[in-house]
């Protein structure tokens, strides 16, 4: 019998989608669903909505359990065949509002800061911890199952798992598989959709599409510069960031805007606090989609449950499509975050890098990419070098390789001193309490 275990899985929606589009997927419909978190509230209102798709889309198939705390997690975990991660350690309040308050008293400024940035850092260091307890449970009671990691920062996570454990994880995001269909739409290229290929390749948050062509072999690269150009010239969207990317360094990444203001030393500046405003930079976004999401929750719940009436649409996301290639032997291709072991050649083979994989019975199998342009390989080097050291921090509990992370983190390094970005990781460490207390 299949089991999945969701680690996490108070990320009501998030579990939703993911577990709903496996009670959709004929192969994974008759699997043990272990549902995994240390919120009780959130665990229940999982379970509630779960057993309401299972009951309405999937004529109660699916076997679902529920398990609260460390000390439930071994059972949870116990001969799983995919283990799912969608984990946040400290949760919005209080982890996430001490990552942007204590740096934004020291003029330090973010958009999101869960993937890079000394908010991505913080939050890598206080989860590897958890990761690696998780793995030392896997080792032991579910060694074959794979680990599906949806939890940021992805790069640091994923790639601590995949060097510093023998859990079998593929990292897993949203963006890729969105990425060339939502620029197309929005440079009013709709027509030039179907039947396009494409090669995406880089880090994660930070991949890039490296060439795209029509159904008839033609490349829309030039098409997207201009009318990309012409876009920022005009200015006022959501979009401006990567745009200039486009302009600047000739390629699009898949993340948002509002992600890849903070992964460089361009766009947000105190010097230069005009940009905020050119580029349409949401300054503190997260926060506040945190605090909308917390106070819409009860309503939403409703929402969704609609008296009981509840249903579910197998949706894009990656993780039921891995685990049913798996099991079928029917191959499919993803964009996943694997070890740099020859994959892209001018990036470290420590890297943890995003690439295409071919997904099957044998299991998943990254593809060889080649170079990067020289110029997209050096933006994403300043972002495997904090990478890299976080996860060393975080293995080694060195509190001196956090303030080199920090250091080399292109953003925080544009705008403070050594000496405040000390005493910035001090402050941050001390006011997260026991979730760092590992690098006391």
């Amino acid at each position: 019998m299949i089991k999945i275990t969701f680690m996490g899985a108070g990320s009501t929606i998030f579990a939703r989608n993911v577990l709903g589009d496996c009670m959709c997927t004929p192969a994974l419909r008759d699997a043990e669903i272990a549902l995994y978190d240390i919120d009780p509230v959130r665990l229940m209102d999982s379970q509630l909505i779960l057993s309401a798709i299972n009951k309405n889309v999937n004529e109660g198939r699916a076997d679902i359990h529920t398990y609260l705390g460390p000390e439930n997690r071994k059972e949870a975990l116990s001969g799983a065949t995919f283990v799912v991660n969608a984990i946040q350690v400290g949760g919005y309040d209080p982890c996430t509002i001490t990552d942007f308050e204590i740096p934004e008293k020291y003029g330090l400024r973010q958009t999101i800061a869960d993937t890079l940035g000394i908010g991505g850092i913080m939050r890598g260091l206080r989860t590897i911890p958890v990761m690696e307890d998780f793995a030392r449970d896997m080792e032991e009671v579910c060694p074959n199952a794979w680990f599906l990691n949806y939890t940021n920062p992805m790069a640091i996570l994923t790639g601590f798992m995949q060097r510093y454990t023998s859990v079998k994880t593929i990292g897993l995001c949203h963006s890729v598989q969105v990425c060339s269909e939502n620029l197309l739409k929005e440079l009013g290229m709709e027509d030039r959709l179907e039947g396009r290929t494409e090669l995406i390749a880089g880090i994660n948050h930070m991949a890039w599409l490296l060439n795209i062509h029509d159904r008839n072999g033609e490349d829309l690269y030039p098409a997207i510069r201009q009318k990309a150009f012409e876009m920022n010239q005009a200015g006022g969207h959501k979009d401006m960031v990567r745009f200039e990317y486009i302009r600047n360094l000739g390629y699009y990444c898949t993340e948002s805007s509002e992600h890849n203001a903070e992964y460089n030393s361009l766009f947000i500046k105190s010097r230069y606090p005009q940009l905020i405003e050119e580029f349409n930079i949401p300054l503190n976004e997260y926060p506040r989609r945190c605090i909308k999401q917390i106070n819409e929750w009860e309503e939403e719940k409703k929402s969704i449950l609609n008296n009981g009436a509840i249903t579910h649409t197998r949706s894009l996301e990656y993780a039921s499509y891995i685990m049913e290639a798996i099991i079928t032997n029917r191959p499919y291709k993803i964009g996943g975050n694997v070890l740099n072991q020859g994959l892209i050649e001018n990036l470290p083979s420590d890297a943890c890098v995003e690439v295409p994989c071919l997904v099957d019975g044998s299991g998943i199998t990254p593809c060889h990419v080649g170079r990067l342009p020289v110029q997209l390989a050096a933006m994403n080097m300043t972002n495997i070098n904090p990478q890299l050291i976080t996860v060393e921090a975080a293995r080694t509990r060195n509190r001196e390789m956090i303030y080199q992370a920090a250091m080399l983190d292109p953003h925080t390094s544009a705008e403070l001193s050594i000496r405040d970005i000390r005493a910035m990781v001090d402050e941050l460490i001390d006011a997260h309490g026991d979730f760092m207390s590992m690098y006391r």
